[in-house]
């Protein structure tokens, strides 16, 4: 259980986020053994019209679209329609012939990115930067997001193709570096599969998990539950945020052509703590088996080597590794948070967080919509709280 001090301390974090004009509004659901313990909603949903968060509105999940991507990949590699050391350019032909630029000069690979490499980061793909892997690849973006609503947008495996086409910035298993693995990763299942991405989800997870709120869209019906978005202005404070960002479109009101298996994806709390739920029950939910334990087991214990998680540490995730589109704690003595060994999960670019802790058999989710947030500090605080209060 959750302690009354614990209670109040989270409550006060979140709406001194609230007043301080950190966050717009924000909810927090936490699950100890797979029951609900705490539910708390604070500030607004819109800021403009005053209308509150509540327990059913929806969030852009963008990054934390991710670890769904890697449990769709887990279903076809149990059914054995893939295999992790497959090359990617098996199901897209745009990956054939990749070249990579080192010393100025563009190189063929020495050997070809995987499926793994996708999953864990080391394939050389990248969301943008200054070399030339980064320019192209943010060039691609930007045309994807000049057509997202135009009478051709651009589609989830022509995307992709034309990403492989792209120079790498590093041979694939050489390091880690963040980037567009995940979207990848969407196209890949759809080719398998034969459907969708998104058919692919609904079918074999969301319907599954009762997850009613989840997609790639907001239908009508549903649009007013939709947070808005904001950004931080150093003079005005929070303001509204429109941008199409990463060929999602911001105001999610219409089936995309480009389906995002790294950031596309809308929830609620409700929605994503069964998928939550289902991941620390090994693999079951409901009665209902998606994964086999050992799959679920795999999902959340990879690891990276020493050359590769020497790059994950710079982003201020000591005493984690990562794999399978997640982080895993592996060291809690270089950890900036209280956290037990074994915990994983995954952020979003507007601030969405995850984890489970299945030595403390814990589950929480907090909910926010503010651009460039990550795991702000505010999230740091939380996790503090409920980990000393939640796991005696």
């Amino acid at each position: 259980m959750l302690s009354e001090s614990g209670i109040s301390q989270i409550k006060e974090a979140i709406k001194e986020g609230v007043d301080q004009k950190f966050i717009a509004g924000a909810n927090l659901l936490i699950y100890k053994e797979g029951k609900e313990v705490f539910y708390h909603e604070e500030g607004y949903a819109d800021l403009n019209t005053g209308k509150p968060i509540k327990r059913d509105t929806i969030f852009r999940l963008y990054s934390m679209s991710k670890p769904v991507t890697a449990a769709a990949v887990m279903i076809l590699m149990e059914r054995g329609k893939i295999d992790l050391y497959d090359p990617v350019s098996k199901y897209l032909e745009g990956f054939q012939n990749q070249k990579v630029e080192q010393d100025g000069k563009l190189v063929a690979v020495e050997r070809e990115a995987t499926i793994r490499d996708l999953l864990f980061m080391t394939a050389g793909l990248v969301y943008g930067g200054n070399d030339r892997a980064g320019k192209e690849t943010e060039a691609l973006f930007l045309e994807i997001n000049e057509k997202l609503l135009g009478e051709k947008p651009l589609e989830t495996v022509e995307i992709m193709n034309r990403l492989g086409k792209c120079t790498l910035s590093f041979q694939p298993g050489a390091s880690w570096q963040y980037g567009t693995s995940a979207d990848v990763l969407g196209a890949v299942v759809e080719v398998v599969s034969k459907k969708r991405y998104g058919e692919f989800l609904r079918d074999e997870l969301f319907l599954p998990l009762g997850m009613k709120d989840t997609g790639f869209w907001v239908t009508p019906d549903k649009q007013d539950r939709l947070a808005v978005t904001y950004e931080e202005d150093k003079k005005a404070g929070l303001i509204p945020y429109y941008g199409n960002h990463l060929g999602i479109n911001n105001r999610m009101d219409r089936e995309p052509a480009f389906e995002s298996g790294g950031a596309g994806l809308v929830s609620t709390v409700d929605d994503y703590i069964r998928f939550a739920t289902m991941l620390i029950q090994r693999g079951t939910y409901d009665n209902f088996q998606l994964l086999r334990p050992k799959t679920v087991e795999y999902l959340t214990t990879g690891t990276l080597n020493m050359l590769q998680q020497k790059n994950f540490d710079l982003w201020q995730n000591l005493g984690y590794s990562y794999g399978n589109l997640m982080r895993i704690m592996t060291d809690t003595t270089k950890a900036g948070t209280l956290v037990s060994a074994g915990e994983y999960g995954w952020d979003g670019w507007l601030g969405p967080y995850f984890s489970n802790c299945p030595k403390d058999k814990l589950s929480y989710l907090f909910m926010i919509q503010k651009t460039n947030a990550g795991t702000t500090p505010l999230t740091r605080r939380l996790r503090n709280i409920i980990l000393s209060s939640c796991c005696d």
